[in-house]
C-alpha cells in the first residue's frame, strides 16, 4: 500500500520520537528509584537540599531532565546532545577517548565531568544542581546497551523490528519494550529490583573517574552479544523473555552505581 508524503512524515516523526529518550522516562525514573534507598544519610540530605532548590522532592522527578533539555533547542541542549552515548562497538568495545570521545563529547566524559562539578563544594548550588541532574540521567544512559553500541546504525536506531504488532527499532526495543513487557508499574518494578546495601557486589563500585568507561564497555559487550541483533525483524516473546533479565540487571547496576557515585561525591 502506497503512503502519502504526509503519512510518511508522521511515521518518521513517530519513529524519531520513540527513540529519543534512552531507557525512556520510565526507565530513568526507575534507575533513580533504585538508587535513592542506597544513599547514605549525608548524601541523601545533600541531594534533597539541591533538589529542593527547584521544588523537586525525589531524584526520579528530574531523571528525564537531560532528555527534555536536549529537545529544548537551547544552547546547552544542543551542546549536550552527544553526551548521552558513546559508539565503540566497531572497535571491540575497548574505550579510547581520542577515538570515541573527541572533545569530551560522549557519555563517559560527561559523567566524569558532571560528577566532578557535583563533588566540588566551591561551585555554586545552581551548578551543582545541574550537574546532579546530568549525573542521574547519564549513569542510566551508560547502562543502556545500545548507547554504547555501534555507530554505523546509530546504536540500533536504524535496525527496524516489529514487536507486539507495531513497527519499531532495536534501540527503542531496548529503551522501552523489554522492560515494558514485564507488565509492571514503576513502583512494583522498583520493589522487585531493589538491592540492599549488603547485596552490592565489587562490580558495583567504588566510584572512580575511570568507572564510567568500564560501565560503557560492559554495556557495549551486551549490545554486541550473540542474539541481541535478531535474525528476523519480527520480535517474539522468546526474545523478550531471554533479554529482559539482562535489561533488568543493567537497571540494578545503574541504580547501585549511581548511589555509590552520589555517596562518594555528596
Amino acid at each position: 500500500m502506497r503512503r502519502s508524503p504526509a503519512a510518511l512524515l508522521l511515521l518518521c516523526l513517530f519513529a524519531c520520537t520513540s527513540v529519543a529518550h534512552a531507557w525512556n522516562g520510565y526507565g530513568h525514573r526507575l534507575v533513580a528509584d533504585l538508587a535513592e534507598p542506597l544513599l547514605d544519610p549525608q548524601a541523601r540530605a545533600e541531594v534533597q537540599r539541591l533538589l529542593a532548590l527547584e521544588g523537586a522532592s525525589s531524584m526520579a522527578e528530574v531523571a528525564s531532565w537531560a532528555d527534555d533539555l536536549r529537545s529544548s533547542g537551547t544552547e546547552l541542549g544542543r551542546r549536550s546532545a552527544g553526551w548521552h552515548f558513546v559508539n565503540m562497538a566497531e572497535d571491540g568495545c575497548a574505550f579510547d577517548a581520542a577515538r570515541h570521545c573527541a572533545n569530551g563529547n560522549c557519555v563517559v566524559a560527561a559523567i566524569r565531568e558532571q560528577a566532578a562539578i557535583l563533588g566540588d563544594r566551591a561551585r555554586s548550588d545552581a551548578e551543582r544542581l545541574q550537574a546532579l541532574k546530568f549525573v542521574i540521567h547519564f549513569v542510566g544512559d551508560a547502562h543502556q546497551p545500545m548507547h554504547a553500541g555501534y555507530g554505523h546504525d546509530r546504536g540500533g536506531n536504524r535496525v527496524q523490528v516489529h514487536v507486539h504488532g507495531k513497527g519499531s527499532n532495536l534501540h527503542a526495543l531496548w529503551d522501552d519494550t523489554l522492560l515494558g513487557s514485564a507488565g509492571l508499574g514503576q513502583a512494583a518494578y522498583a520493589d522487585r529490583l531493589q538491592l540492599r546495601p549488603d547485596q552490592l557486589t565489587p562490580d558495583v563500585g567504588p566510584y572512580t573517574p575511570s568507572a564510567p568507561a568500564v560501565w560503557a564497555e560492559q554495556s557495549c559487550r551486551i549490545a554486541t552479544a550473540a542474539g541481541v541483533y535478531p535474525d528476523k525483524a519480527r520480535i517474539n516473546e522468546a526474545y523478550l523473555a531471554r533479554h529482559r533479565p539482562t535489561a533488568e540487571q543493567q537497571m540494578q547496576l545503574a541504580g547501585a552505581r549511581l548511589a555509590v557515585l552520589l555517596n562518594a561525591l555528596t
